[in-house]
């Protein structure tokens, strides 16, 4: 799916994702990490209670890290929109101590994910987005 999905957003600029007709999809706004300039980057993602998203950085399983997933790192605040409305976030990176569980809770959504980490030959980096509202609890 990874070609067929890159080459519908080819011709459509971004647009369209075949993707978000079956995912839960967003578009994420960051900061570039070495440019500062705004960035959007349409990904799947998979909710959790509260309005919360987990987003994974598995670049098509290449061996290297999405840009994105480095101005998470470098910008924690970013904004996404689901549905048409624009929700300002904060980015938190899966440690560790949460990976298993996290890695879990996704593949009950798609069966199979983590498959993508053993093709890529990395550790994904897995972020949950957090509301601004909620990012105090």
């Amino acid at each position: 799916m990874p070609p067929l999905e890159r080459g519908i957003a080819r011709i459509t600029g971004g647009r369209v994702q075949m993707s978000g007709l079956l995912v839960p999809s967003l578009v994420l706004h960051t900061v570039g990490a070495k440019s500062g300039l705004e960035r959007e980057t349409p990904l799947m993602y998979c909710p959790e209670p509260n309005g919360r998203m987990l987003v994974t950085g598995s670049n098509f399983a290449r061996d290297t890290h999405p840009a994105w997933t480095a101005n998470l790192l470098a910008h924690r605040t970013a904004s996404v929109t689901v549905h048409g409305r624009t929700i300002p976030v904060t980015a938190t990176l899966i440690g560790d101590d949460e990976r298993e569980a996290v890695w879990r809770y996704i593949e009950r959504q798609w069966p199979g994910y983590r498959g993508y980490e053993r093709a890529a030959g990395r550790v994904l980096r897995i972020f949950r987005l957090i509301p601004l509202a909620d990012s105090t609890r």
